[in-house]
């Protein structure tokens, strides 16, 4: 009943507390084209910069105020038309990053006025650096440039032409020396916005650059997981199938040997929970050093007699060298994911490992005489992506594919150092 209530009663408001006071950060608007200055940018180019313009405002009047006092008798003195134009000149400046081309325009109108009234010079021109330089960060370059070329321009045409019917009375006009002066403050003004410009751009560029990096890193440790997982889990769950089928064919018949097949599927899901376990602990503590050492070519007489037990016979030919822990690991789960595919997709129950080194590379060849059977026979599964993905990442390679005389053979090439080269 309360919640229907909440429509017709007073304001929602008075639940979490009052609405955020506008003033603060300006009235509510649009976000005009913050979104170009990247994400870092949104939150400050949502928000009205008041501080800095009532500080630009008051600086701008009171400098005035002292170079009309500099300036007094070769100027008209400040009356409240010329504070007006002084005044607009700074508020607008409230809506550079909103409206950057018509705040740079606006603020030359406005000194334009001030000038062309005979008013004092001074910093007034502050208002149009302002106005530009955020024009041209905000990424509005040719507006920028067009409204300083429209204020020297204009003040080249009151100073050298028209100055004759525009107050002070009895203006001699300006010296060209003093537009070539005007032209280089408007040049510096351009080439500090063009630097910021550049330097903004270059740091939106490294932000992304840095988001790329993070993404790419987290999309490298995501496929080393689930290799991890997928090497662990096919491996271990392939052998309990093998075995579940083992015992339950044998258990009326044989009870001694489906007991043998029953410990072995204790044994096998007792290690896969250890080696999930141990990849999960590196998941909750990143960095952290792993509670038992990884699996390498050292494992692979285990690797055999585990085979064996789920009805592979494996023979090993040649010896494996000592690796780097990295090659030794990928090593390891290619073999692995080979003979798991043999038993899984091969009606052979025998299995060849042949292990070469030549020079800087180690051969690993699995070798089984078939045929296929499953329907996913062949190497279409995510078992052979993962072997390939390890090798890669060593600069190595796998091919697999039927052979010419029957049966199915896994080759892989992996680069490595020696051990005692390390």
């Amino acid at each position: 009943m309360r919640e229907r209530r909440g429509n017709g009663g007073p304001p929602g408001w008075w639940r979490h507390g009052p609405p955020a006071r506008w003033w603060r950060h300006g009235p509510p608007g649009r976000d005009g084209r913050s979104d170009r200055a990247g994400d870092g940018d949104e939150d400050r180019r949502s928000r009205w910069p008041w501080r800095s313009t009532a500080l630009l405002t008051a600086f701008v009047l009171a400098g005035s105020g002292f170079a009309e006092r500099a300036q007094e008798g070769g100027r008209v003195a400040l009356d409240p038309f010329a504070r007006v134009l002084l005044l607009a000149a700074g508020v607008t400046l409230l809506w550079r990053w909103r409206h950057p081309a018509c705040v740079a325009f606006g603020t030359v109108a406005a000194v334009l006025l001030y000038l062309g009234a005979g008013y004092p010079y001074g910093p007034v021109f502050l208002t149009v650096a302002v106005a530009c330089f955020g024009a041209v960060v905000s990424g509005r370059r040719r507006v920028a440039w067009a409204a300083l070329g429209t204020l020297w321009a204009g003040h080249v045409l009151m100073a050298h032409v028209l100055y004759r019917w525009l107050p002070p009375a009895g203006d001699p006009g300006a010296s060209w020396n003093q537009e070539i002066v005007a032209a280089t403050w408007l040049v510096a003004v351009v080439a500090v916005s063009e630097l910021a410009r550049t330097r903004r751009e270059q740091w939106a560029r490294e932000r992304a650059e840095r988001a790329r990096a993070a993404r790419r890193r987290a999309d490298e440790e995501r496929l080393r997981i689930a290799r991890e997982l997928h090497d662990v889990l096919a491996h271990s769950i392939s052998v309990i199938n093998v075995q579940a089928g083992v015992g339950l064919a044998l258990l009326d018949s044989d009870p001694e040997q489906a007991r043998t097949a029953l410990t072995t599927i204790k044994d096998k899901s007792k290690e896969a929970l250890g080696e999930v376990r141990q990849v999960l602990d590196t998941l909750r503590a990143p960095g952290a050093a792993p509670r038992a050492p990884a699996p390498g070519l050292d494992r692979l007489p285990e690797l055999v007699e585990q085979a064996a037990s789920a009805g592979l016979a494996v023979t090993v030919e040649g010896e494996p060298p000592a690796l780097p822990p990295g090659a030794d690991l990928a090593a390891f789960r290619i073999l692995q994911e080979a003979l798991t595919n043999v038993v899984r997709h091969s009606g052979s129950r025998n299995a060849r490992v042949r292990i070469d080194r030549d020079g800087g590379r180690l051969r690993l060849r699995v070798d089984d005489d078939g045929p296929a059977t499953g329907a996913d026979a062949g190497g279409r599964g995510s078992g052979l992506a993962g072997m390939r993905e390890r090798a890669a990442a060593l600069g190595g390679t796998i091919e697999a594919g039927p052979r010419p005389d029957g049966g199915f053979r896994v080759l892989a090439v992996l680069p490595y150092e020696a051990e005692e080269d390390r």
